[in-house]
């Protein structure tokens, strides 16, 4: 009777398991539309050498079969995941009652900790038990993932007739290829390929056991074993592995020793974490659809050049090594560009392998401080004067509607009565700047600084010409840039083509930043002379690069919040910020002093083994001298003009700028 009634028991719950089973079995698709599970694109950006540097999305890299990887990689899953993968019928009784003994040995409970599951019934969770994601169901792509994690006993149950199902639906090697293709991997990474790819700069078919040991060490924990977040800790359960797949018959002895004695090591670009700052500021600067919220797979070629990102890098943790006591919480940013805009270095912070971290490059808005007094000087160039033409310096007091009295002090409180232009800048006297700024007109310094690329909200006062306006540190080197190439501004870019994967056409593409001249090439050549001279001479001696020519201009804000130092070469443009992120002043710093040493370091790591060039600007015969007489508080007019210098305005030009200077200085 118990015989009769038990084999009827079995055969009912058997005839209603093969029924589920069925069920799924009627549901499941082509193996091919399941070996690809992402619901995001991919960005793939590349060096100006067209070398990877960084990823973003969910990396791919394509479909790959149990056939076409290498044995390594195979056998390295097999040992670690289900050595009884090719005779079991998806589920196996055996792995679950070990676990289940492994956990009551353990303290736990028989169903809390290890489950026991097949690779089967692992694929089956990665498929979500046939439920794929719908962004328009309101459910999130991280609460998606958890509903597919959920370890219940229903859950599982439901997991292992889906395995069932999938058993009789496809071939092992079809099963274990949506294994492969699909597991997450850290970093971004779908699939071996793109793990593969992402960690060594190969393929799956060619790693090595060790590398292939470490590929199968992540299925565990992919991102706590991520070799790009410990190697050590990776190598160390990729050892683990090693042991496994010489216990199931995968490794001789001889070639056990040899794997651990050389263990998997990172590609260069694995070696450079994501790309950091740079990369971040592509994602976030290029169209959303083709980036962030891409549903492609995208390739981006840009102007980043390692070489220099890492010259930017090693200039700031010198610096902040040797002269910057520990514990400090100051913060610095580097930007490195052509003349045309090319952005081919960025530094955002300190922490300089964090990718999505704040980038003060690009999204700190910071007082300029004297780094602007090169745009009051252009205005002044390009309206007729000369860099010695002269200026007083001497006390000034401007009434200021609905503030009253304002008197500008130079940075050492002392007056050098009749200056130069050139010594005015190159001292960053600020009563010749505001003069000088008062002279030829806020609005017209304002303009000069606008279409040079300075875009935010320029102060209307007075305090416009002392740089009391906010800024990026990219908009500012960018508009140094346009400085250094002749007077026409630039827009700063990182994207030099965006292409699709699989396509030929690429969707955007950019040959170069410049876009419009701002001021005269005559009047551009003084002024790179005057900024000459700062290094030369003045405040930025601190960022003298030998005998190879530079010109730049040093900035420090109001109570020392901020302090600048950019410039150029005849080559590179960099620009250099430091300061606190929650404004708290530097403590005797100014732009002259530890930003000007940021930006020598970076610039000769920069030029190291580049020809000496010399810069785009004036060559006088001898030192500046005064050529024109001051008027009292005033710019003088040009009255003169020596041999060799930019001619002056005339002084009845019949354009508007000439009669806005003939009112100004009483003139019909």
């Amino acid at each position: 009777m118990i015989w009769a009634l038990g084999w009827r028991l079995g055969a009912v719950a058997a005839l209603v398991l093969g029924g589920f089973v069925f069920l799924e079995y009627a549901k499941l698709p082509p193996v091919e539309s399941l070996l690809d599970g992402r619901t995001r694109g991919s960005v793939t950006m590349l060096d100006r050498d067209n070398e990877v540097f960084a990823w973003r999305g969910d990396q791919f890299g394509g479909v790959i079969t149990p056939d076409v990887v290498s044995p390594h990689l195979k056998h390295a899953i097999l040992a670690t995941e289900d050595r009884r993968f090719y005779s079991h019928f998806g589920v196996s009784p055996r792995g679950i009652l070990g676990a289940m003994a492994i956990n009551m040995r353990e303290g736990r409970s028989a169903l809390s900790g290890h489950g026991g599951s097949t690779i089967t019934q692992q694929a089956a969770k990665l498929l979500c038990i046939g439920r794929p994601f719908d962004p328009a169901s309101g459910e999130s792509e991280a609460e998606y993932e958890a509903a597919c994690r959920e370890g219940s006993i229903e859950r599982k149950a439901r997991e292992a007739i889906y395995a069932m199902a999938m058993e009789a639906k496809y071939s092992k090697d079809e099963i274990l290829a949506i294994y492969m293709n699909r597991a997450y991997l850290g970093a971004g990474t779908r699939g071996f390929e793109a793990a593969s790819q992402r960690y060594f700069g190969k393929s799956a078919a060619n790693v090595t056991p060790s590398e292939a040991a470490m590929l199968a060490g992540l299925l565990v924990a992919p991102t706590r074993f991520a070799p790009t977040s410990d190697l050590e800790r990776s190598r160390e359960r990729a050892n683990v592995i090693l042991g496994l797949m010489h216990d199931a018959g995968y490794l001789s002895d001889t070639d056990l020793a040899a794997a651990r004695a050389n263990p998997a090591t990172l590609s260069a670009a694995a070696e450079a974490r994501a790309g950091g700052y740079f990369a971040d500021w592509i994602m976030g600067s290029a169209p959303a659809f083709l980036t962030r919220e891409t549903t492609e797979d995208v390739v981006i070629r840009t102007s980043f050049d390692p070489r220099l990102q890492r010259a930017a890098e090693e200039a700031m943790a010198e610096i902040f090594a040797t002269k910057i006591k520990p514990g400090s919480k100051a913060q610095a940013a580097i930007v490195v560009m052509s003349a045309d805009g090319a952005v081919r270095a960025m530094v955002g912070g300190r922490e300089t392998q964090l990718p999505g971290q704040f980038n003060r490059a690009t999204q700190a808005m910071r007082q300029t401080g004297s780094a602007f007094k090169p745009f009051v000087y252009a205005a002044a160039l390009e309206m007729g004067y000369a860099y010695n033409d002269a200026v007083e310096d001497a006390p000034l007091t401007l009434n200021i509607p609905g503030s009253g009295p304002w008197s500008p002090q130079n940075y050492t409180r002392k007056h050098y009565g009749t200056v130069t232009l050139t010594r005015a800048l190159r001292d960053s006297l600020n009563v010749p700047a505001v003069k000088v700024s008062e002279s030829v007109g806020r609005e017209n310094v304002r303009s000069v600084a606008e279409a040079f690329g300075i875009a935010g909200d320029l102060a209307a006062g007075p305090a416009l010409a002392l740089g009391s306006s906010e800024a990026t540190l990219l908009e500012v080197t960018g508009a140094y840039a346009g400085i250094l190439n002749g007077g026409s501004s630039v827009t700063p870019y990182g994207v030099r083509e965006l292409t699709l994967v699989g396509e030929d056409e690429p969707l955007m593409g950019q040959d170069g930043g410049i876009v419009e001249r701002v001021i005269s090439p005559g009047a551009d050549q003084q002024l790179v002379y005057m900024m000459h001279q700062v290094i030369e001479a003045g405040t930025g001696q601190r960022a003298k690069l030998g005998d190879r020519p530079a010109a730049g201009k040093s900035g420090t804000t109001q109570a020392l919040r901020d302090a600048w130092f950019v410039g150029f070469t005849a080559d590179y443009v960099a620009g250099v910020w430091m300061g606190y992120d929650d404004n708290t002043p530097l403590n005797g710093v100014t732009g002259g002093g530890l930003p000007a040493e940021i930006w020598r370091e970076t610039m000769l790591r920069v030029h190291d083994g580049l020809p000496i060039r010399p810069l785009p600007m004036i060559d006088p015969q001898d030192a500046p001298q005064i050529a024109r007489t001051d008027l009292p508080g005033d710019l003088a007019p040009p009255t003169t003009h020596r041999a060799g210098d930019p001619a002056p305005m005339p002084t009845s030009a019949p354009n508007p700028v000439g009669r806005f200077l003939n009112s100004l200085f009483g003139r019909n």
